[in-house]
């Protein structure tokens, strides 16, 4: 697990460290030290905890103007055990709303295992964005599947056109605008 770093390309636009908004403002970051892990398994010194100990992020871009987000994701996420989307929720996602953010881009590739709980978390949290969305970007579909029974795909969009195999070939603003556009004709329909 240690060879699978976030996102870097975007870095020329976007670095949560910097970012004085950001939850991760002013972190520093010592890149010769592995000293996270999940499950005894080191991680890239790159990802953020926020709480969890099975589940790590990366604010890869964020735009307050647009109130948009993409965060990217590595571990496991267990509500059952750790309520991983409470942490999430209270010490990354209210941080950010309360800065404007509420489209939310979540890159799940690198979420092994998923273990629900209830639903109670994501619905506050999706009427909280209330103009905004919640974006499920190439989750497993075995994470899906598991999501759906805990009807967690109520309040976070997923799967269908959502898996973005090339996302990383875009700029975050093309992202930003291709996933928007997604959202807004599932909401058409």
């Amino acid at each position: 697990m240690h060879t699978i770093t976030p996102y870097e390309r975007w870095n020329q636009y976007y670095n949560s460290s910097h970012d004085e908004k950001s939850p991760f403002s002013g972190k520093e970051y010592n890149y010769d030290l592995y000293s996270e892990n999940i499950y005894g398994y080191y991680i890239d010194p790159a990802w953020d905890f926020f709480g969890s100990e099975t589940l790590y992020i990366k604010i890869l871009f964020a735009d307050y103007e647009l109130g948009f987000a993409v965060i990217e994701m590595i571990g496991e996420w267990n509500d059952a055990i750790n309520n991983d989307i409470m942490q999430f929720k209270r010490n990354i996602l209210e941080h950010m709303m309360d800065f404007g953010i509420s489209k939310f881009a979540l890159v799940g590739e690198n979420i092994m295992n998923f273990h629900g709980s209830d639903d109670c978390y994501y619905e506050e949290w999706f009427e909280e964005v209330e103009d905004g969305w919640i974006a499920g970007i190439n989750f497993g579909e075995f994470i899906i599947d598991e999501m759906k029974n805990y009807n967690i795909d109520n309040y976070i969009n997923m799967s269908g056109s959502l898996q973005i195999e090339k996302w990383r070939t875009v700029p975050p603003l093309r992202f930003y605008q291709l996933v928007d556009g997604l959202i807004q004709r599932r909401l058409a329909i």
